[in-house]
């Protein structure tokens, strides 16, 4: 690039005839990424992850959860931040509200 004699080129400078026009479909692009970004992914998971909360506030007793960890058991007791499962005869395990996976079918009502 040749420049007339006289002329003063500052290292970095932008050339000339650029300025903010230029730069107005850069700012549509990353505009246009982020909304693509955000209903691709973000809004999905905000959606689910509210699901699940509403899910785990309304377990009540007797209802078959299955756990984080794939263990199945019946809700015998329900506080504020844990629930107690009864997994077996005689046998009842206390986990966290949070550790709790989804709502299990009654086995009666399984389709074969």
């Amino acid at each position: 690039m040749t420049f007339p004699p006289g002329e003063i080129v500052l290292a970095g400078a932008a050339p000339p005839g650029g300025g903010a026009a230029s730069q107005l479909p850069f700012i549509l692009m990353m505009v246009g990424m982020f909304a693509i970004f955000y209903f691709l992914l973000l809004r999905p998971q905000q959606k689910q992850r509210q699901e699940l909360e509403q899910m785990r506030g309304s377990i009540k007793r007797g209802d078959r959860v299955v756990t984080t960890s794939g263990m199945h058991g019946t809700v015998t007791g329900l506080d504020q931040t844990t629930v107690t499962l009864r997994v077996a005869d005689q046998v009842k395990i206390t986990f966290d509200r949070v550790a709790i996976a989804r709502v299990a079918e009654p086995q009666g009502e399984k389709d074969a």
